[in-house]
Order: C-alpha cells, then sequence, then structure tokens
C-alpha cells in the first residue's frame, strides 16, 4: 500500500493556513472591493470622459457602460492594472483631502 505523499494530503495546518489568508490582507485597499465597484467610484469621481483621458481605452470612451467596461476589463489584465491603480491614486487623495 503506497503512502501518501504531501503534495496529495495537505496538513490541517496547512488547509486552515490557506482558508485564513484571504482575511490576512488588512492594509490591501483592493481587498473585498469588486470591479464594479471600482469602476462606479472611478466614474462618480472622474465621469466617463474624465476616466477615459485618465485610462484611454475604448470602453471608456466610445459609447461606456459598466457592463461593457467590466467585460474588457476582466479579459484585460493590462488595463485591469490600470483601473486599479488609478483607483488606488484616487483613494490616496481623497485620504490626502480629508475626504
Amino acid at each position: 500500500m503506497p503512502h501518501p505523499t504531501p503534495h496529495t494530503q495537505p496538513t490541517e495546518a496547512a488547509t486552515a493556513e490557506t482558508q485564513a489568508a484571504p482575511a490576512q490582507q488588512p492594509r490591501n485597499p483592493l481587498h473585498g472591493v469588486t470591479l464594479e465597484a471600482i469602476v462606479n467610484a472611478l466614474v462618480q469621481a472622474y465621469g466617463w470622459e474624465g476616466l477615459g483621458q485618465r485610462v484611454p481605452i475604448r470602453c471608456f470612451m466610445s459609447d461606456p457602460s459598466v457592463r461593457s467596461s467590466l467585460s474588457f476589463l476582466r479579459k484585460t489584465p493590462w488595463a485591469r492594472e490600470k483601473v486599479e491603480s488609478l483607483y488606488l491614486f484616487m483613494l490616496r487623495e481623497q485620504k490626502r483631502q480629508g475626504r
């Protein structure tokens, strides 16, 4: 009878650590924030035109909608990174301005 290898049977400690990992990001401002919430917050702060100027992608500049933007951003990692970076910048600016 073969013995289980460490790779096939996770230990209880490893399983508990994996399950607890998502909750251990208190300093990550993106943790728990959906992409939809990010897009909505950016649109509220900058408007579609301002968002298109800051992140020049077609889904923000030509007939923009949250739905089409989410579809594009979920398929395009480089664009999502730009949007997340702009969101973090917006949060820093709001904090700096005391909002």
